[in-house]
């Protein structure tokens, strides 16, 4: 066991030596950036080690006993193993990453990590695949001059905002002979929410007005339309009819006619802890928004002031998601 632990911590000291060693021989990335030949590494992989090895002894064999056709056929493969190992390079060479971005995500639920890329060449590319580390790679088949984004799902097992240091792009196109891969160094800022969680009634209304006209002949509250579902939306506000009939998950809008605005304060949640309160708070915030009312956020020393709308909603959450964080917090697998 303790020899296993030491075999882990020497294979952990050599990825991070290579690690600091490509980034600085490569550099920041900015999208967006085409693959050269320079940043492209290409090594046999463990199927064309062995085919590799089998062609050493088909080689020894007809030397040996002067066969010509085993000779031959020995060098016939070789030959297809270099062009093999020529096409698994040209398939990562020369592609266009456009853009990597982050969605913003809820404790507990894993993130989307896209990677926008774009295919200028002639020829198609097959089986590009995307990966984070140890994570499991996704693949993408890019057909000539086109572009195709690569979804990574990223595991966000509590709030912060994570940074995401570098991805792997590698293919073993055509036979899986070879693998052609590169590092791309492009930081980017993963937004964890706190989880919606909580059973404190909402607060009361602040005594502001909201300005929303009740319309005649609408109940108490005011129809604003439909928009596609979110993490943390209730399953009362979606709109099943038009989810049976093929459409995607949708989520109906209220609006509470002549409503006042309400406040969330940090401060008035006595009793819990800051994450408990953290959870209460973003409750609210997921609660308010999908009821159409406007609402504001009391943090100790930030005030977000009153609005609604999915950018709104976004600048909360994010408050609350760095509440008593002061920098990104590297992310590991």
């Amino acid at each position: 066991m303790r020899k296993r632990g030491v075999i882990d911590a020497a294979r952990r000291f050599l990825r991070g030596r290579m690690a600091a060693w490509v980034r600085r021989r490569q550099g920041e990335d900015v999208p967006p950036f085409t693959l050269g030949r320079r940043r492209l590494y290409v090594l046999p992989t463990r199927a064309g080690t062995g085919f590799a090895a089998l062609l050493l002894v088909m080689l020894v064999a007809g030397l040996n006993y002067g066969n010509s056709v085993a000779l031959f056929l020995t060098f016939l493969l070789a030959g297809w193993v270099l062009v093999s190992m020529h096409q698994c390079h040209r398939n990562l060479l020369g592609l266009t990453v456009l853009d990597v971005t982050a969605s913003p995500t809820f404790a507990g639920q894993p993130a989307v990590l896209s990677v926008l890329l774009e295919n200028t060449s002639t020829l198609a590319r097959w089986r590009i695949e995307a990966s984070l580390d140890d994570e499991p790679p996704v693949a993408a088949d890019l057909a000539p001059q086109s572009r195709q984004a690569a979804s990574l799902t990223v595991p966000a097992p509590t709030r912060g905002v994570y940074r995401i240091e570098r991805l792997r792009l590698a293919t073993t196109h055509p036979f899986g002979l070879f693998q052609t891969w590169t590092w791309v160094h492009l930081p980017v800022d993963m937004i964890v929410y706190p989880r919606p969680h909580g059973s404190r009634p909402m607060p009361g209304e602040s005594g502001q007005r909201s300005g929303t006209q009740t319309r005649e002949g609408v109940g108490s509250d005011e129809w604003l339309g439909l928009r596609a579902f979110r993490d943390g939306d209730s399953p009362r506000q979606v709109a099943w009819k038009a989810y049976a009939r093929g459409a995607p998950l949708l989520v109906k809008e209220y609006c509470a006619s002549g409503s006042e605005l309400r406040i969330f304060d940090f401060g008035q949640l006595r009793g819990l802890d800051t994450e408990a309160r953290l959870e209460q708070l973003a409750r609210w915030v997921v609660d308010a928004e999908a009821r159409g009312e406007r609402y504001g956020l009391i943090l100790p020393g930030i005030r977000v002031e009153p609005g609604h709308g999915p950018q709104h909603r976004h600048r909360c959450l994010s408050a609350l998601a760095r509440h008593g964080i002061e920098d990104s917090i590297p992310w590991r697998s």
